[in-house]
């Protein structure tokens, strides 16, 4: 079994590998000029063992390159005093300054992965209450867009896919991703799936969100799951599977196209409904303290439909009569940047 932490892959951005190997070689060429004309200034405070006489630019650039390599044959060396003390104050702390360089790629390689280990503990540690969407496609997606919409957090979505490739376009997004099955049992053990508020299931197949179901609801027996199938005739499968909501992708999509060739302007409206944040929105929220004991059509939203005791009542039903402190309301509301325009 992999590692209980491989597969997470946290948001970060990071520099390209070239880019920082780049920025080291030229800082490391800078050092070296800079050590190279610091010697050659002073080079009167220098004597060449082998009696060379007075030290040249090859010299000076000889002398700084086994000086700040820590190698130093000792053939030339500093006698003046001030030769000396710029050796101490200036040219040690560049030698330093150049071995950190050369050796801060393999500290950074080394200490990579425990900082990313550190990472993964700590977020495991704190993560809840997040949304975990299984499948980073186009459905996978479009669901994100609308969690953000609507007051999700990005640090609170956890993509899961088995695609590098789309796991690493999560990351870059903001999200944490998991790379992997979804229908697996360790793979969703890695999500913390049993702290989730809700699980979003968008996978290619019917069968995979079938099997990604059952295993969410094994892990989490309470967890909302929302799940996407293709197909009309395997929605009640995936009801029985333990999905809460199931979402039928070809009726929707062929119900609308029927509808746009006699009725287009019903398909722009529920297009703008399901549209957040321009024209007509739907939102989900509960009764406030001063619309108790009024009924629905006296609200100054449309109410859809009225959430009570467990049950789902529309607009119409008689039973609603007038609403009540628990009750919770579907109804839709213009979007305030549109009133504004307005």
């Amino acid at each position: 079994m992999n590692d209980d932490h491989s597969g997470v892959h946290l948001p970060h951005t990071e520099e390209s590998p070239a880019r920082q190997v780049w920025r080291r070689v030229v800082i490391a060429a800078v050092v070296l000029i800079a050590t190279v004309l610091i010697v050659y200034l002073d080079r009167d405070g220098y004597r060449d063992a082998n009696g060379g006489g007075e030290i040249s630019l090859l010299d000076a650039t000889y002398y700084a390159t086994v000086t700040l390599s820590t190698t130093g044959y000792g053939d030339i060396v500093p006698v003046e005093p001030g030769a000396r003390l710029v050796n101490i104050l200036v040219i040690t702390p560049l030698r330093v300054t150049f071995l950190l360089i050369l050796i801060g790629t393999t500290l950074e390689a080394l200490t990579a992965r425990s900082r990313e280990e550190f990472r993964i503990r700590r977020w495991r540690s704190r993560v809840r209450q997040h949304v975990v969407v299984c499948g980073y496609g186009t459905k996978g997606r479009s669901a994100i867009r609308a969690l953000l919409s609507t007051g999700t957090d990005a640090e609170h979505i956890l993509v899961v896919d088995p695609d590098p490739r789309a796991i690493e376009e999560a990351t870059s997004a903001g999200f944490t991703g998991v790379l992997g099955d979804a229908g697996r049992t360790d793979v969703l053990r890695r999500t913390s799936v049993e702290k989730a508020r809700a699980v979003i299931v968008a996978a290619d197949r019917d069968d995979a969100s079938v099997l990604i179901t059952l295993t969410v609801r094994q892990l989490n027996p309470t967890v909302p799951i929302t799940a996407s199938v293709r197909e009309e005739e395997n929605a009640s499968l995936l009801r029985q599977s333990g999905a809460d909501s199931v979402i039928t992708s070809s009726a929707t999509s062929g119900r609308l196209l029927g509808l746009s060739t006699d009725q287009p302007g019903v398909v722009a409206v529920v297009e703008d409904l399901l549209t957040s944040g321009r024209g007509l929105d739907l939102q989900q929220r509960t009764v406030t303290p001063s619309e108790v004991g009024l009924g629905p059509r006296q609200l100054r939203d449309v109410v859809l439909s009225v959430a009570r005791g467990g049950r789902t009542l529309r607009f119409d039903d008689p039973l609603i009569g007038t609403l009540q402190s628990e009750d919770v309301l579907v109804v839709v509301k213009a979007h305030r940047s549109s009133v504004d325009h307005g």
